[in-house]
């Protein structure tokens, strides 16, 4: 064999140098393996803790349930998201362009939180009824503070003196916003809008479970208090799929804006 074949590039295809195990995955079924072997060991009955066998078998069984209860979650959790950024991001800008809507609102969002969000749902539940409005609020409630504080967050990481050499060129308010202040803030608004996705979940099955007649949150104490932890098991299964499908999503959106964002500001320098 010549030196010329020896240092010649080898043909690109499947190399066990660049495969990456699936580290999460195996540790979670070994996790479930030892789940399903420890409780069949110790006989632990099904009420108490259920196999994954059985939380299987329970997708089966109450699958439509779970698929029409899910809907009314999601609802939920949407509408209430979409809520926060619509109120949140605009009062962020107001926050951090005007000096009197920071000292007069900003103070009074940070404190608002302090106010447990279950405390609140009873109120709206008396004031909206059993409808699905008070579970709305409820999820935007818990959505909204992550969404205002990162935008108010990014909107103030533009340095001095971009602005002032924006200024320097000409440009107006909505040019220097739009070419300088939105693209410096659009990743700390994304990271907002990520934390929002998961309190979303968290807020809409805290309001089915002070009071509601349908949903996922109302399906888990149902199930609590008939001793089914299976379909309790269950339910909770759908729920952190929808949350991580919903982070999922936001992260999607993110990778195609931001990108977009970097192109337009280098092109125009």
């Amino acid at each position: 064999m010549s030196s010329a074949d020896m240092t010649a590039p080898a043909t690109p295809g499947f190399s066990l140098s660049r495969f990456k195990p699936p580290y999460a995955l195996i540790t979670l079924f070994a996790l479930l393996v030892i789940w399903e072997v420890g409780a069949r060991m110790a006989d632990v009955p099904t009420y108490l803790l259920p196999t994954p066998s059985a939380i299987i078998l329970a997708f089966r069984d109450f699958g439509p349930l779970l698929i029409q209860h899910a809907g009314v979650t999601l609802l939920e959790i949407v509408l209430g998201f979409a809520i926060a950024v619509l109120v949140g991001i605009p009062l962020a800008t107001s926050i951090a362009y005007s000096k009197v809507v920071d000292r007069s609102i900003y103070p009074l969002i940070v404190g608002s939180q302090t106010v447990p969000k279950a405390a609140i749902a009873p109120l709206l539940l008396a004031a909206f009824g059993y409808g699905i409005a008070p579970k709305i609020i409820i999820v935007a409630l818990m959505s909204f503070f992550p969404v205002v504080i990162n935008s108010v967050v990014g909107f103030r990481a533009a340095p001095p003196e971009m602005l002032h050499l924006a200024s320097s060129m000409g440009a107006n308010g909505w040019q220097t916003f739009w070419r300088f202040r939105l693209p410096q803030a659009l990743p700390s608004m994304f990271a907002g809008m990520k934390l929002a996705s998961v309190l979303a979940v968290i807020g809409a099955v805290v309001a089915e479970f002070v009071g509601a007649r349908s949903g996922l949150g109302y399906v888990i104490m149902v199930a609590g208090s008939n001793f089914r932890m299976d379909q309790q098991f269950a339910a909770i299964i759908v729920l952190s799929a929808m949350g991580m499908v919903f982070f999922w999503i936001i992260g999607m959106i993110e990778a195609r804006v931001l990108p977009k964002h970097g192109s337009t500001n280098a092109g125009d320098h």
